[in-house]
């Protein structure tokens, strides 16, 4: 029954948050005082009372106002791509969600990179660059810079209001959500005002893929103050592959959906916004029979996997991180890459970093 009205107490608040409602109305106080805070630090920062560490290479920071998952993973790991195509040499830092860190940054690179060490997105990123994290941002790119020395430019994941650490270019990704009923949490769903998007370098909108990426959703936001909007673009998540996580084999959507169309399937999901993933499996074909939403970076465990009845259990690339030990045939991973509707995008980012003063 405690279960039962907490998850009915979350579905109304989830719901106030793009809409509004009583709920909303009554936490509004609570929302003043979050953007008093933000307003202080911003103005503190602003003044210089407090520092903002610049590092010898350039640092494009990725992030979002919306609390949750927006796609800033897969987004991340599409910009790794593009910067290196076009000779740079990237590196990452990152908070580390979902484990505790410690005084120390922790590093790591390809498949030395744990999730249980550094966390589920961390290791999953690791995959394409190397990574350090640490709650200090800045502490995680110093040690990212001694321990990879060829790193010429570093992302910071999930890294907007982390204003410590100095920024050349930011980006921030939202979805169709937008910024909801325009509220600051708890009232509503954002970490900073809506205004916040007037004053970043480029805006992405990963839109429903049932969309064309070049008409983002009507409802996603649009910067108000025209004079300082930023690049806009869109971007749609497309499956690219499943993986067997306990064999390693990979295999294309289309076969993988035609060799288990009779199967008893399960999706589970520990991000941000299980619903999108969810969605992702419809609009590929995949007939699902029982969706299980986690909340985000979720600890799964052997025990709570096996008593799923099902005859084959999908789950994201960042869930997936963490189960690659699970002794479970039935696991899959579905990998997903952005489609852009700009495809000029990452080269004008390429541009603005080149055309820095100081590098």
């Amino acid at each position: 029954m405690v279960i039962k009205k907490h998850a009915t107490l979350t579905t109304t608040l989830l719901k106030q948050w793009q809409s509004g409602g009583l709920l909303s109305d009554l936490l509004l106080p609570l929302s003043w005082i979050t953007r008093l805070v933000v307003r202080v630090k911003n103005t503190l920062y602003g003044l210089g009372l407090k520092k903002t560490h610049r590092l010898p290479v350039p640092v494009i920071v990725v992030g979002n106002i919306f609390v949750g998952g927006t796609g800033k993973t897969p987004f991340v790991l599409a910009l790794i791509e593009a910067l290196r195509e076009r000779g740079w040499q990237p590196g990452i830092v990152s908070r580390g969600y979902g484990v505790e860190i410690g005084p120390e940054p922790r590093y790591g690179s390809g498949s030395d990179a744990s999730a249980r060490l550094l966390g589920d997105e961390p290791a999953l990123l690791a995959q394409a660059a190397p990574i350090a994290v640490h709650p200090d941002r800045t502490r995680a790119a110093r040690c990212l810079l001694q321990h990879f020395p060829d790193t010429t430019v570093i992302i910071a994941d999930d890294g907007l209001q982390h204003l410590a650490l100095g920024r050349d270019i930011e980006i921030a990704i939202q979805d169709s959500r937008g910024t909801g009923n325009g509220r600051l949490l708890p009232a509503g769903p954002l970490r900073e005002p809506a205004s916040r998007l007037n004053r970043i370098d480029y805006l992405v909108t990963n839109s429903p893929a049932e969309l064309s990426p070049q008409n983002p959703p009507a409802h996603a936001t649009q910067p108000q103050n025209a004079a300082a909007r930023p690049r806009q673009v869109s971007m749609q998540l497309q499956p690219t592959r499943f993986i067997h996580l306990a064999s390693g084999n990979t295999i294309a959507p289309e076969s993988w959906r035609a060799q288990h169309q009779r199967a008893r399937i399960a999706a589970v999901a520990g991000i941000g916004h299980p619903p999108r993933f969810f969605t992702t499996l419809e609009q590929a074909g995949i007939v699902v029979r029982q969706t299980l939403a986690f909340p985000d970076h979720h600890a799964y465990t052997q025990a709570e996997l096996h008593a799923i009845d099902a005859d084959l259990i999908l789950m994201t690339a960042k869930d997936a991180a963490k189960c690659r030990d699970m002794q479970d045939d039935r696991l899959w991973a579905l990998e997903v890459a952005p489609r852009f509707s700009d495809g000029d995008f990452f080269d004008d980012i390429a541009e603005k970093l080149k055309s820095l003063p100081v590098y």
